[in-house]
């Protein structure tokens, strides 16, 4: 209830503009910002609402996310958990109190954080209780929740599900072949997916072969019957529900 509150919030206030008619949309966010003003900009002049995810331990984090901010982008905290390392990241077996002094200590690096994902976190997303209490305070705070799906082990969806946090999880990683043809081929699994089960979410990264793709590709999107949406417009799509290759009957298997 307090999940459909929010969507709704976001809606009258015009932040995630209604798509047009049709059944097939796609979100994408670009992991691993702040680390070079020269891909920053490149992917911030991406056509359309892309989601931006600046890493905390960067050296451009705080100037990135205002600037993203500024240009109407959906800037998101791309959260360093195990194995990731750093003075943010969280590993298994840290304290709660430890884990939320990185947490507030990461969101103040990026201001104007709307939600949150994983950066790594195979290790960490598999933890029920530090994945409970962060879907607590993400509630708490009004912010959603991306899970990245580095691990099938994950619990961080399920346990979002559990407690109406708003959130999405990822279906199709663009770049792990850092290949222009390989991203080609991603990016045209994922608008196959969209078409297929009506949405898709889909993460990559600032390297130049993945942008080349983007540049080109995502003003052809239209021409396929696929809309490209916003994250906050996609939580109001999916309705917290699981995919298909997530969980059965719109609820996460590793409940």
């Amino acid at each position: 209830m307090r999940y459909l509150l929010f969507s709704l919030l976001w809606l009258l206030a015009g932040v995630a503009q209604a798509a047009p008619a049709g059944k097939a949309y796609i979100s994408i966010i670009i992991d691993d910002l702040g680390q070079s003003s020269e891909r920053d900009s490149r992917t911030l002049a991406l056509p359309g609402p892309i989601t931006l995810a600046v890493m905390p331990d960067t050296p451009h984090a705080t100037d990135f996310a205002r600037q993203a901010h500024k240009a109407g982008k959906t800037v998101i905290l791309h959260m360093p958990m195990d194995p990731a390392t750093g003075p943010y990241a969280w590993h298994p077996g840290t304290p709660l109190p430890e884990l939320a002094s990185r947490l507030d200590a990461a969101l103040a690096k990026v201001p104007y954080a709307a939600g949150l994902n994983n950066h790594m976190g195979s290790r960490m997303t598999a933890q029920r209780e530090p994945m409970t209490w962060l879907m607590g305070e993400l509630q708490r705070r009004h912010l959603f929740f991306v899970d990245s799906r580095t691990s099938a082990a994950t619990v961080a969806a399920a346990e979002a599900q559990a407690q109406d946090v708003a959130h999405v999880s990822r279906d199709v990683f663009l770049d792990d072949v850092r290949t222009v043809e390989a991203i080609e081929g991603q990016l045209h699994q994922a608008v196959a997916l969209a078409q297929r089960q009506g949405s898709a979410v889909v993460i990559g990264h600032p390297y130049p072969q993945t942008l080349q793709v983007l540049e080109r590709e995502l003003p052809r999107l239209k021409s396929e019957g696929v809309v490209l949406i916003g994250l906050r417009q996609m939580i109001s799509v999916r309705s917290n529900q699981a995919m298909p290759a997530h969980g059965k009957h719109g609820r996460y298997s590793n409940r």
